[in-house]
């Protein structure tokens, strides 16, 4: 059976409970190793994929993960449509802890985070006005409000570098521009799903206030971790609905992103990179 959806865990989900006929499947990629083997099973009824960001026992910081490896996993097992889970802070009172936020932009505050399949004599400039998937996004919100979760529909997620948190003057300038959610995780994957051709949408558990809060401006782990136990078994329920709600196949631009984006000749495309991307780039290729 074809896997048909990737799910990515982040802090606090590392399983998925609903998940029949488990297999674990280690992939060797070019990129090196991915966070740890994919989780093949049944979900809803569809074959899925499930990836714990962080590995096993949350070994693996944001700014470790091989982000390559891991949406290059999901692209060799045929996936194509990856949600992913994060915990994040909320630079808004109306986004209060438990909220889900299911956003429609990112914000890059990250630093030399490889970010490309492309380089090594091949060069691809991916469009990334709308970086999540519109059709998958909006799945994934109606899902989460079908399981009774409070859901706040687009906004920026900010990606910061970590571990730390934000220092209060960065969190203050953060709500200055108007952005909505802080994470360290899911702009990578993003920009390396739209280059894999995968749909790739969000859902930002919402931990806690970033430290502008009065309420909120020594964030624990401990206060973290007490919310993300509760979003994680949002999470579950909100993407195993969102799996059943999935259908037929793809009409969203995501599926031919690459189509318009390479621009080295094909013959001067070297052989080892050419063999390493074959699974993304072949049918362009010829």
């Amino acid at each position: 059976m074809r896997v048909e959806l990737g799910i990515i865990g982040g802090s606090g989900l590392y399983d998925m409970a609903e998940l029949t006929g488990r297999e674990e499947k280690t992939i060797a990629t070019p990129f090196g190793d991915p966070s740890g083997p994919y989780v093949v099973g049944t979900l809803r009824g569809k074959c899925v994929a499930f990836l714990a960001r962080h590995g096993a026992g949350h070994r693996i910081l944001p700014s470790e993960m091989n982000f390559r490896a891991n949406i290059y996993g999901f692209k060799a097992l045929g996936v194509e449509r990856i949600i992913s889970a994060s915990a994040v802070g909320s630079l808004k009172e109306e986004y209060r802890p438990l909220d889900i936020l299911v956003p429609d932009q990112f914000f890059d505050r990250t630093k030399g985070r490889i970010s490309t399949f492309f380089g090594r004599g091949l060069a691809a400039h991916i469009a990334f006005a709308h970086p999540l998937c519109g059709v998958l996004s909006a799945i994934a919100a109606d899902a989460a409000q079908a399981v009774g979760a409070t859901v706040h529909r687009g906004g920026t997620y900010v990606n910061m570098e970590g571990p730390q948190f934000s220092t209060l003057a960065e969190s203050n300038l953060y709500r200055a521009w108007g952005m909505d959610v802080i994470g360290m995780t899911n702009l990578q994957e993003a920009k390396l799903a739209r280059e894999a051709e995968i749909c790739y949408a969000t859902l930002a558990l919402v931990t806690d206030y970033d430290c502008w809060h009065p309420d909120h401006d020594s964030v624990t782990v401990d206060l973290i971790i007490a919310n993300l136990m509760h979003n994680a078994v949002t999470a579950q329920k909100t993407i195993a609905e969102a799996v059943s709600r999935i259908s037929g196949p793809r009409t969203c631009a995501c599926k031919d992103a690459l189509a318009t984006a390479i621009i080295t000749r094909p013959e001067q495309v070297p052989a080892q990179t050419r063999k390493d991307l074959q699974i993304i780039v072949g049918k362009y290729l010829k």
